[in-house]
């Protein structure tokens, strides 16, 4: 697997919020989710209860897409991420590590039911425009 460029890894660690797309037969939706970043295996975790359209979605089909972005009037200071990957539910057996990262990050968090996936990434485009305008990075797995 080749590794995430540290100009994403460090955008990606920075910021906390996605916005998810999704499709079921041909219908799509998408929704903003709190995720954080697990750097050792490359892929962001973030919760969604298995009742949201977005998730019953992703449960039919795993493929998805996924933007973070930093917005401003400032053109220079617009930055952001398209991601492509697939969702994968957290393992009961590895659910005591994704809580209590998830939990970490976000502490209002605590106590809640959480249901935990993965977004394994397999391809992402970043966009910094701070460093030239239309400056991209290309990561594929």
């Amino acid at each position: 697997m080749k590794k995430i460029d540290d100009e994403i890894t460090a955008f990606i660690s920075n910021h906390f919020v996605l916005s998810l797309a999704t499709s079921k037969d041909n219908k799509p939706y998408s929704a903003n989710c709190y995720y954080v970043f697990n750097k050792e295996k490359e892929e962001l975790i973030f919760s969604s209860d298995i009742k949201t359209k977005h998730a019953k979605y992703f449960i039919e089909n795993k493929n998805v897409s996924a933007t973070i972005s930093v917005s401003s009037n400032d053109v220079q200071k617009i930055k952001g991420a398209q991601i492509i990957g697939e969702i994968k539910p957290i393992l009961q057996s590895e659910s005591f590590f994704y809580n209590k990262l998830y939990i970490d990050k976000f502490p209002v968090a605590k106590g809640m039911k959480l249901s935990l996936w993965s977004l394994k990434m397999s391809f992402i485009k970043m966009t910094d425009n701070s460093i030239s305008f239309g400056h991209k990075v290309i990561w594929k797995n």
